[in-house]
């Protein structure tokens, strides 16, 4: 007669070991299918990306800046100015735009900074 372990007869240990055994074998298939996965593409050859510098925020900035209009701007409509560099600076029509030498000069005027402006 063949005797089995006494182990394998319970059916507690046989409910645990099921509940650890199917856990460890799905992340271990799981494993297995994203290291091939990652095999697979090792040997590809990848294009070479070359980067550019792009240009200093201040050349940025000078280069949003026409000469001789000013340093800050404004719509003739609103009541905040902006830094020429800022988004919404560049959203007024040319037509409806007021430049500013200081920051003085448009608060005399009755202008307020922008909050959405940085650097104000």
């Amino acid at each position: 007669m063949v005797t089995v372990p006494r182990i394998l007869t319970n059916k507690d240990t046989l409910r645990k070991v099921e509940l650890y055994i199917l856990p460890i074998v799905l992340v271990l298939v799981g494993l297995g299918a994203f290291g091939l996965g990652r095999l697979s593409v090792a040997g590809e050859e990848r294009p070479r990306l070359i980067i550019n510098n792009a240009p200093s925020t201040q050349t940025a900035a000078a280069a949003a800046f026409p000469k001789g209009q000013g340093a800050y701007v404004a719509s003739k409509s609103g009541t905040k100015y902006y830094l020429p560099s800022c988004s919404a600076a560049t959203r007024i029509k040319e037509e409806n735009k007021v430049w500013f030498d200081s920051i003085e000069e448009a608060q005399a005027v009755g202008y307020e900074p922008a909050a959405n402006c940085p650097g104000l």
